[in-house]
């Protein structure tokens, strides 16, 4: 059964638990923490409550894939919508509402996990299913922080439910702490979780979509390698492409099948995000947040975001650094990389000169984004109704991006060994590149960087990493890779030290004497 159909179960009954201020009067018809938190299915309703969290505006409904794509230099801003042009472009003020919308719902996520944290482990249940959801909840919470952290440099920490006036006004913790409680959360949901869902029994029997060991070992080792704790993230991702028991992801066949609404939660996913077409789970009024409500959709906006002109919002464009890129290599047929067409949609004579299945409209020198977005899946006309309306995962770890990382960390501890060039080229053969030991033998560690730069800038475009591997790689204070930056990508001549990050809210600057600015504010 797939989890997507769970997300709205129950969502009345956790208003209480995206709320930031007690109140004096309590609604006899809304539940408490006094008068909840008392049984099995009680607990099960905490942890969908969390991954409800992750389907609304400011998670992965739309702004954090776009406030991250954004500021790559593989997407570009072209919004009529200030905000979105104004990340894109390292200028966004601290007062923006997207980037409050993003703030707020990885905050409210937190929440909500900890209080199943807080209240589940007293509940008298099967041990087992217990285990289960408090892996669950480490998880999403280890997501969350290791989102903000990304995003903003530094928050607080807060890992348990506000007990006092104090309490709603934590203090900003350190970089270090703030990355100690992700690697505690991650390896809390690694001992928990279960392989898969097929093998257990309980409520939760067969599901997917939940979050399993297989995420959790992922997520820590891609928190680790961020931190350039290269052995510890080697030996995690050792564990998804060497075993014992978790080496049961491996690619699809198909680079598109990643980003459709068929062939979701497949064997090269490691955790997605369950969105659903109305036709399929029903809902009338759009998932954008606010007070939970049971006939709330599970739609993504990020196709028609996405979409070109005429079909949807295009809101943002590739850069042209990211095409010519795709470009530069030809397969060993001397064809196009067959990811450049499932990322980007261009028109080019002969091979592509139609989009939604229609002779191409627009100018034909244009660029649009096509991953995320209906255009060239069979059976699609325009933007899944022409409205905000996708039913498309959104995929937060792939297996391609694990032996990519896996191959970053073996090539920092001992340079480009053998096994550094099998990982790489794995994900090569599915775009039927040539040999890159035949290619390039030889490279030397500092090489093989820049080589993988350019693997991952091809393989995962459009995903939401891009501005992570630019910052943890030092690139925007190397006046080298700055201008190599620049040249794919002018957004980054408006680039000035710290802006990399989005600013903390000025609201919550505001309201709480805790908090500290950080270096984009």
């Amino acid at each position: 059964m797939d989890t997507r159909k769970y997300y709205m179960l129950l969502m009345g009954l956790f208003c209480v638990l995206g709320c930031e201020r007690k109140l004096d009067l309590e609604n006899p018809n809304t539940p408490t923490n006094e008068n909840y938190w008392q049984t099995e299915a009680d607990a099960a309703a905490g942890v969908i409550s969390i991954y409800n969290s992750l389907i609304i505006d400011g998670t992965f409904m739309r702004m954090t894939p776009a406030l991250t794509d954004g500021r790559g230099d593989d997407f570009r801003g072209d919004s009529p919508w200030p905000d979105l042009v104004q990340v894109a472009n390292f200028t966004v003020p601290s007062t923006s509402g997207p980037v409050q919308w993003l703030w707020s719902a990885w905050h409210q996520l937190i929440w909500r996990a900890n209080q199943v944290l807080d209240h589940v482990p007293a509940i008298e249940m099967d041990e087992a299913h217990k285990s289960r959801l408090l892996g669950q909840a480490y998880f999403l919470r280890g997501l969350a922080y290791f989102t903000l952290a990304n995003n903003f440099k530094i928050v607080p920490v807060i890992i348990t439910s506000p007990e006092s006036e104090e309490d709603y006004y934590p203090g900003t913790a350190t970089e270090e702490a703030l990355w100690e409680q992700i690697f505690a959360d991650f390896r809390q949901a690694k001992e928990l979780l279960p392989v898969n869902y097929s093998q257990v029994s309980g409520p939760d029997a067969g599901q997917v979509g939940r979050a399993t060991k297989g995420a959790a070992v992922g997520m820590l080792g891609r928190a680790l390698l961020y931190r350039q704790q290269w052995q510890a993230a080697a030996d995690e991702f050792s564990l998804l492409v060497n075993g014992p028991e978790l080496n049961v992801y491996s690619l699809v066949d198909n680079y598109r099948d990643n980003f459709k609404p068929t062939n979701e939660n497949n064997v090269e996913s490691l955790f997605e995000v369950q969105f659903a077409d109305p036709e399929q789970v029903g809902g009338a009024e759009m998932n954008y947040g606010g007070e939970p409500n049971a006939n709330w959709k599970q739609v993504s906006s990020i196709g028609h975001t996405y979409a070109m002109e005429g079909f949807g919002y295009s809101d943002f464009l590739p850069s042209r650094g990211l095409y010519n890129k795709f470009k530069e290599e030809t397969t060993i047929d001397d064809a196009l990389d067959p990811r450049l067409l499932e990322t980007i949609a261009s028109y080019e004579e002969g091979i592509s000169e139609t989009a939604y299945g229609q002779p191409w409209r627009n100018p034909r020198d244009n660029i649009y984004p096509r991953k995320y977005t209906h255009d060239g899946i069979p059976g699609y006309t325009n933007e899944n109704n022409g409205i905000e309306n996708s039913g498309i995962n959104y995929r937060i770890l792939r297996y391609a991006d694990v032996l990519l990382m896996y191959a970053e960390a073996l090539n920092e501890l001992a340079g480009p060994t053998p096994e550094v060039y099998r990982c790489i080229q794995e994900v090569r053969d599915r775009a039927d590149l040539p040999d890159l030991a035949t290619t390039r033998p030889n490279l030397t560690q500092a090489e093989m960087r820049d080589q993988l730069a350019d693997e991952r800038y091809l393989e995962l475009a459009v995903e939401g990493v891009r501005i992570h591997d630019i910052v943890r790689w030092g690139w925007l204070y190397n006046p080298e890779k700055l201008a190599l930056l620049r040249e794919r990508d002018n957004e980054f001549d408006s680039w000035t030290p710290g802006k990399e990050y989005l600013p903390i809210p000025q609201t919550e600057l505001d309201v709480n004497r805790n908090l500290l600015p950080n270096p984009a504010n």
